[in-house]
């Protein structure tokens, strides 16, 4: 009986469009952690507590703009540098810049990191820390352990930062689309949620449809951000 259960399971899964396999993928491997929460991470350390590294999703998406500041901020590598070139690189920054942003109090609602560079929208909660601690703790800790992992000593690793404080509506809601969909732009997927490390796909598992319509609907070709980057 359950060997005919997990047979129409599987001709269920076959009939789903495309675009919704990479889902089916991330619930597997949550699944096979033994945890109960979609939004958990999935890695554990060899001590079988949960990786410093996981993914430490943000809250739902609030979309307005915050009393305490809502900034943009992009940051790249000393001289553009591909430093977080491959899957374990990309998963150690993002995966930093999402703990130390909730460790900050610091709501993230898009996000999106690149083998030299990275963009997130992030409003200041009540209780938040000083953005300028939040980035020198996030470039401090990620340039040790990056570092570490590849048995180098010293190497600088991140050149400056830029943020900009968002004060109007529409100004806020393009650069969340921007950075959404920021892979595209660079030419790395043709569906901002096929690119796993950003936040399209978390934005529109979480957000309602009518808030990722919105959004997306914003033009982006006048977005004026520190970008100029080739990624890889």
């Amino acid at each position: 009986m359950a060997e005919t259960r997990l047979q129409g399971i599987v001709r269920r899964i076959e009939r789903l469009p495309e675009k919704w396999l990479s889902r089916i993928e991330e619930l597997l491997s949550v699944l096979e952690c033994g945890d109960s929460s979609p939004l958990s991470a999935s890695k554990r350390s060899r001590s079988g507590d949960e990786s410093p590294h996981s993914k430490d999703w943000p809250h739902a998406p609030v979309h307005r703009l915050s009393d305490h500041g809502t900034y943009v901020v992009t940051a790249g590598t000393f001289r553009k540098e591909h430093f977080f070139r491959g899957d374990d690189a990309l998963d150690l920054l993002e995966s930093t810049l999402l703990l130390r942003a909730k460790e900050f109090s610091w709501q993230l609602e898009a996000w999106a990191v690149f083998s030299n560079h990275y963009h997130f929208v992030a409003h200041a909660l009540a209780s938040a820390s000083n953005l300028h601690d939040l980035l020198k703790q996030l470039h401090g800790e990620t340039a040790r352990e990056l570092n570490r992992l590849q048995g180098i000593t010293a190497r600088r690793v991140w050149h400056n930062f830029w943020d900009t404080k968002l004060t109007f509506e529409k100004s806020h809601l393009a650069r969340l689309s921007y950075v959404h969909s920021n892979a595209v732009k660079h030419g790395l997927v043709r569906i901002a949620n096929h690119y796993r490390w950003c936040s399209a796909a978390w934005f529109e598992r979480t957000a309602t449809r009518a808030a990722v319509k919105t959004i997306y609907s914003f033009r982006t070709d006048k977005v004026r951000l520190n970008d100029d980057f080739e990624v890889v």
